[in-house]
């Protein structure tokens, strides 16, 4: 195991639904009486796998299942999955901020973790005592803390509040400052969650900066959880495909990214749902279609297309708000449009979203759907409902086409809107 940093065999994590998380005393000593006898874990052959998509019939849930990989030194590895597909939790694990069920994890080396805002630290503690705080936790020695500890104030930005007790900080500088002391006092091994989307452009740019000089200079492993699948690709060599708590792929990044797109979301360009009981308004179908008002999957570059939202109202509502969004074939948020607040009657309608003057580059985007009400209460949210492939054209010789760069705008209700009853 001289070159392997981590290496995780048959590991699993149990949770059991409810106000108490790991179980009663009474399971707890069926546990420790199964073990005393050689006997297997009378609660690990129970329990659903974590799939939301569909109700159980278990008060258990394996957050993770079987979960089998290797890491070896100065490799940067790309967690990815869904919401819920047990990222976070295996992070958890390794950092040791939970036990695993089942499974054995071997680490070579120090872990610094960055697993939520202000990971570690203390409150009521400045920056300048939380830096020395976790780099103690960390083994280190306080000269070597204060060797590293002028680099990591200038890189985090906060030297001016550097004295300040921590719970003064915004989200934003707690995270600067956590990601400073994590990357800077010389762990072994990183391990970084979301927590970076807290952060603003420049200093994720930063950060992306210095987890691949730690690997590729400092030799060091990094575990990277991101939904921005641009980040992943530049920064990690590897990728890890979770899904439902169970390892779907273990690949090379590339092809893990372009798994998880096909796999995770839809291909499928028109979507029916039967209207929520007791909700004073439902999506009840969402439609990709072309400048004819054909159902469409795929529209060449230049090409008008429509997204028609249809809506139906249980009783009679005021300053409902429907509204899109798009997300771009890197995973980024690019559009999002919305109808001005209007009074509905009860009743069936439908909002046309028509693209206007934006050109979407070339890939497959995805569609989200959402009802509100002022367009701050939510009635409805829908992820990932339906998705269309903008494809390209070959040029004529006379003809531009302008595309718009997906992967890093953001157009905000620069399409035009038209809602009207279907059948009242």
């Amino acid at each position: 195991m001289s070159d392997i940093a981590i290496k995780v065999e048959g590991l699993g994590k149990q949770y059991r639904l409810g106000e108490i998380g790991t179980g009663t005393i009474s399971h707890d000593l069926n546990r420790w009486w199964a073990q005393l006898r050689g006997k297997e874990d009378p609660f690990a052959k129970v329990g659903d796998v974590n799939d939301r998509t569909r109700k159980g019939d278990s008060n258990y849930v394996w957050s993770l299942r079987d979960i089998d990989f290797e890491v070896k030194k100065g490799e940067v590895l790309g967690i990815v999955g869904r919401n819920g597909a047990g990222k976070s939790t295996l992070l958890k694990i390794l950092s040791k901020v939970t036990t695993p069920t089942t499974g054995n994890i071997k680490v070579n080396g120090r872990i610094a973790s960055l697993l939520e805002v202000g990971t570690g630290f203390h409150p009521e503690l400045t920056g300048r005592e939380n830096i020395f705080l976790n780099g103690a936790i960390l083994g280190m020695t306080k000269a070597e803390i204060r060797s590293k500890f002028d680099e990591i104030v200038d890189f985090s930005g906060v030297e001016r509040y550097i004295d300040t007790p921590v719970k003064r900080y915004s989200s934003g500088m707690y995270v600067r400052l956590a990601f400073a002391v994590a990357a800077f006092l010389e762990p072994e091994i990183l391990i970084v969650d979301e927590v970076l989307a807290v952060g603003d452009a420049e200093f994720q740019k930063k950060c992306m900066g210095r987890m691949k000089d730690v690997s590729v200079n400092d030799g060091r492993t990094v575990l990277f959880v991101s939904h921005n699948m641009a980040a992943m690709q530049k920064l990690c060599s590897t990728g890890l495909f979770l899904q439902n708590g169970m390892v779907l792929a273990d690949d090379s990044i590339d092809s893990i990214v372009d798994r998880y797109l096909a796999n995770n979301y839809l291909n499928r360009n028109e979507v029916v749902l039967e209207a929520k009981q007791n909700q004073v308004a439902s999506v009840i179908r969402v439609e990709v279609l072309d400048e004819a008002g054909e159902a469409v999957y795929e529209v060449a570059i230049g090409k008008k297309w429509i997204i028609k939202v249809t809506f139906q109202i249980e009783r009679a509502v005021k300053e409902m708000v429907s509204s899109i969004g798009i997300v771009s074939p890197a995973d980024v948020s690019i559009c999002t449009s919305w109808q001005r607040p209007m009074n509905f009657a009860p009743g069936i309608y439908s909002t046309e979203f028509k693209q206007n003057d934006v050109q979407f580059a070339a890939g497959k985007y995805r569609i989200f759907v959402a009802l509100t009400i002022g367009g701050t209460q939510n009635i409805q949210f829908l992820e990932d409902v339906v998705s269309f492939n903008i494809i390209p054209v070959v040029k004529q010789a006379d003809e531009t086409i302008v595309s718009y760069d997906a992967a890093t705008g953001l157009v905000l209700n620069q399409l035009q809107m038209t809602t009207y009853p279907v059948n009242n």
